[in-house]
């Protein structure tokens, strides 16, 4: 469950895993209904987008605690320049998919609409109903999800560049079932 010296813990790759898929899914999602035409199919698939995005937000909450209680495993080796940027990117995702939802969340109570997660239960408001703050949280949560698909290509990309170009074990120590590949000669542990 706990990640190695040369591998994430399957507690850490199956949140990523899903909070990607959360991620994708909730983005295209969000792309779709905003061209519905009004009715209830539009209200609905916003309430499912809603539920997926607070669910996003409860995984990275549980994932940043569970990070807290597991190490990570060590950098494969790479140059400074390329820990230091995936490090970044990193950080950065976390902060995005943070306020990516926290955006949401500001948008509908500044909107007055209620939120509901899969229609199991209601959450507060964060603040009361504010038309100007709606439209800025609005515009906010589009522009977050922007830079979020921007950050996500280059973490994608790296991640594939190490696993196709550089044959490291980046990607492969983050999936679950993947055996790592056996370290060039003259590597360090």
């Amino acid at each position: 469950m706990k990640s190695s010296d040369t591998r994430w813990g399957s507690v850490i790759q199956w949140l990523h895993w899903l909070m990607a898929l959360g991620i994708l899914g909730n983005g295209v999602l969000g792309l779709v209904m905003v061209d519905m035409s009004r009715g209830m199919d539009k209200l609905n698939t916003y309430a499912i987008h809603k539920s997926i995005g607070l669910t996003v937000l409860a995984l990275l909450i549980l994932r940043v605690c569970w990070r807290m209680l597991d190490r990570a495993p060590r950098d494969e080796p790479m140059p400074r320049w390329q820990s230091l940027a995936a490090h970044a990117t990193h950080g950065v995702l976390y902060l995005f998919m943070l306020a990516l939802p926290l955006s949401g969340w500001i948008y509908n109570s500044a909107n007055g609409n209620p939120l509901q997660w899969f229609k199991q239960f209601n959450l507060p408001a964060l603040l009361d109903k504010n038309e100007d703050l709606a439209e800025i949280a609005s515009e906010a949560h589009e522009i977050l999800f922007w830079i979020l698909i921007v950050v996500l290509i280059a973490h994608v990309g790296g991640a594939l560049v190490h696993h196709w170009l550089e044959r490291d074990n980046t990607l492969l120590r983050m999936l679950p079932f993947a055996r790592l590949r056996a370290r060039k000669t003259g590597e360090n542990p």
